[in-house]
C-alpha cells in the first residue's frame, strides 16, 4: 500500500500533516505547492488499495478527483476547514470536515489525534490568523509568553512561505520546507537547530516592511483596499499583510489586490476580527474565488471586474 499525503503549502496544512506525520511515521508521496494552489487530487497516482491523506484543502474544490479515487478503491482521509458543500457518503472516505469561523485544520487533526502533538497544532492555529484560538489551544501545555511568541512566530513565518503565483517565488518549496520540519517534534528545536527558521525570518522582515510602505487606495471605517505590484515580494507578502492588518484593526475588513504580470490580480480579503463572516461568499461570486468564512481569496480577477469587486466588497462587509 502506497501512502499519499495532500497539502495545502501553508501553516496549517503543513502543521496538520506534521502532527500525522509524527503520529504516523513512513514513507509518503506529498503533493502540495503554493497556498493557492489548491486543485491538487487530481495529480495523485494512486492505485486500489492505497490511502491518501488530504489537509487543508477544499473538498468542494477537489470533488471529481476524490469522486474518481474513491470510484477506484482508494482510501480517503480528508481534513479540511474551508467550504466543502455536499460532503459525499462512501465507506472509504473518512472525513473531519469543520466550519467554526476559527478551527483551522490544525486544530481538527489534533482533535483526531487526542492533542498527541499540540504545539505543532498552535503553530498553526496561529499561522492561520486565529490567535485567540491558538491561545485556547496552547493553555493546557502551561507555556511562557515568550515561548507562546516563537510558536507565533513560526506560525507566521510557515504562512507567509506558503503565498506566491508559483513555487519559484517562496523561499522553500512546500514540501522541502515540510521534510525540514519532519523530524521534530517541538517547533522550537526546528527553531533553534535549522537555518531555514533564520531565511524566514530575514525574508518576512525585509518584505514586510516595503509592505507597510503601501497606502490604501480605499478606505473607510469599515474597510481598507490595498494594491500591490507585481512583483515577488508583493506576492509573498500579501496574505500575511492582510492578516497583520486585520490584526491591527480588527473592526474592518480589507482586501489586499496584488497585480500579477500579466495583468488583472490576485485578492486576498479578510473578514474583520470582530465578526469573522462573510469573506468566502464575498470572494466565491468571482469565478476563481474561494476560501473560509473569516479569510478567502481570488486566484485571478480580470482587470474589469475590478469595480465589480469594490462594489461587492463594500456591500459585504
Amino acid at each position: 500500500m502506497a501512502l499519499f499525503d495532500v497539502f495545502n503549502g501553508d501553516a496549517d496544512g503543513l502543521c496538520a500533516l506534521q502532527q500525522l506525520h509524527l503520529c504516523e511515521p513512513g514513507e509518503t508521496t506529498l503533493v502540495t505547492g503554493v497556498k493557492r494552489d489548491i486543485a491538487l487530487l487530481g495529480r495523485v497516482a494512486a492505485a486500489p488499495g492505497d490511502e491518501v491523506r488530504v489537509l487543508d484543502v477544499s473538498l468542494d474544490k477537489n470533488r471529481q478527483a476524490l469522486l474518481g479515487l474513491l470510484g477506484q478503491g482508494v482510501r480517503v482521509r480528508y481534513f479540511d476547514h474551508h467550504h466543502a458543500g455536499d460532503i459525499p457518503v462512501h465507506p472509504l472516505l473518512d472525513a473531519h470536515i469543520g466550519d467554526l469561523p476559527d478551527q483551522g485544520t490544525s486544530l481538527l487533526v489534533d482533535d483526531f489525534l487526542g492533542g498527541r502533538y499540540r504545539a505543532w497544532a498552535v503553530v498553526g492555529t496561529f499561522g492561520d490568523n486565529f490567535d485567540q484560538a491558538a491561545r485556547r489551544a496552547a493553555a493546557p501545555l502551561q507555556l511562557t509568553e515568550d515561548a507562546l511568541a516563537d510558536l507565533r512566530e513560526l506560525g507566521i513565518y510557515l504562512n507567509y512561505n506558503g503565498y506566491g503565483e508559483r513555487v519559484e517565488d517562496l523561499h522553500f518549496a512546500p514540501d522541502v520546507l515540510f521534510r525540514r520540519l519532519a523530524p521534530y517534534a517541538d517547533p522550537r528545536d526546528f527553531m533553534r537547530e535549522d537555518d531555514a527558521f533564520a531565511t524566514l525570518r530575514a525574508g518576512f522582515a525585509d518584505d514586510m516592511a516595503r509592505g507597510s510602505q503601501v497606502a490604501p487606495e480605499l478606505a473607510t471605517d469599515r474597510h481598507a483596499l490595498y494594491i500591490l505590484p507585481a512583483e515577488p515580494w508583493a506576492r509573498r507578502v500579501s496574505g500575511v499583510l492582510a492578516n497583520d492588518l486585520t490584526q491591527g484593526v480588527p473592526d474592518r475588513a480589507h482586501a489586499l489586490l496584488t497585480r500579477l504580470p500579466e495583468g488583472g490580480f490576485v485578492v486576498s480579503v479578510r473578514a474583520p476580527l470582530v465578526a469573522p463572516d462573510g469573506a468566502d461568499v464575498l470572494c466565491r461570486q468571482f469565478p476563481t474565488g474561494g476560501g473560509r468564512r473569516a479569510a478567502a481569496g481570488i486566484n485571478r480577477l480580470p482587470e474589469a471586474d475590478y469595480d465589480a469587486f469594490v462594489r461587492s466588497f463594500l456591500a459585504a462587509f
